[in-house]
């Protein structure tokens, strides 16, 4: 399966089938996410207008996780089976993932104020995100901290594995540790702890923002694979010329001998 897209001019013929499909489908629900947020769901009793910023917040931290998870999918499989779009697929994940992380973390302030009465603090789910964010930089980072294209894509997989450690300390968190933030409330063994008139705009937000990195993970690939393109140009071209080079000194040798 993975092996009949490792060609990059299949991938990108499937991406141009998709592409449309995912950004009609982030329009549509994005839209019906944001009417049933904003006329059809009460305010809260407790938190009043701001349990509204939910419906941002928490999708964007799952799919901060999410895109964490694929980041180190992709990472195990660029390093184990050496799969060519592997690495450039976790270059097109790695600023999504960061984004609706520093999302996640902004909203979450946002919101904190008026519930904590303060716009931080350095509890274990705030804590273990806000390295979550860092990860996701440490990754863009490293893939071109190196001289060698190669190594710093290693050097970035390594981290993405090794940083996956913090994905579950992100989830159980609220449930080892005593925090401020308020334990899981929608993914339960016993169902969802929320009304439907609250759930069904948040998991329209959440399908939206799904919709929305597959939109922006195919413009991403795009560019990255035609940036892999130009540079393996730039690399032939060199040893080309390096070639030429060389060949033409060996003319002038012989030439004068």
């Amino acid at each position: 399966m993975l092996n009949r897209f490792a060609n990059p001019i299949r991938f990108l013929r499937l991406a141009d089938q998709i592409q449309p499909w995912a950004a009609i489908l982030t329009l549509v629900l994005f839209a019906a996410g944001l009417y049933f947020a904003l006329f059809n769901s009460p305010p809260d009793y407790q938190q009043g207008e701001t349990v509204r910023i939910m419906y941002i917040h928490v999708p964007s931290a799952w799919m901060a996780l999410f895109c964490y998870t694929l980041l180190a999918i992709t990472s195990g499989v660029a390093m184990i089976w050496k799969h060519p779009l592997a690495n450039l697929a976790g270059r097109a994940t790695a600023p999504i993932g960061a984004t609706f992380t520093f999302l996640a973390l902004i909203t979450g302030s946002i919101w904190g104020k008026p519930m904590w009465g303060t716009w931080w603090v350095w509890d274990a789910r705030l804590t273990s995100m806000f390295i979550l964010f860092f990860l996701y930089l440490g990754y863009i980072a490293l893939q071109d901290a190196f001289d060698n294209a190669e190594g710093g894509s290693k050097a970035a997989a390594i981290l993405a594995l090794v940083g996956f450690i913090n994905v579950p300390i992100i989830k159980f968190s609220v449930d080892w540790w005593n925090t401020l933030h308020q334990p899981a409330s929608v993914i339960k063994f016993s169902g969802p702890a929320i009304h439907s008139t609250m759930l069904t705009p948040l998991l329209l937000t959440a399908l939206a923002f799904k919709g929305y990195y597959v939109w922006l993970f195919l413009i991403n690939m795009r560019g990255e694979i035609a940036e892999a393109r130009c540079r393996a140009l730039q690399v032939s071209q060199i040893q080309n010329a390096q070639v030429a080079k060389v060949a033409t000194s060996d003319a002038r040798d012989a030439h004068a001998d």
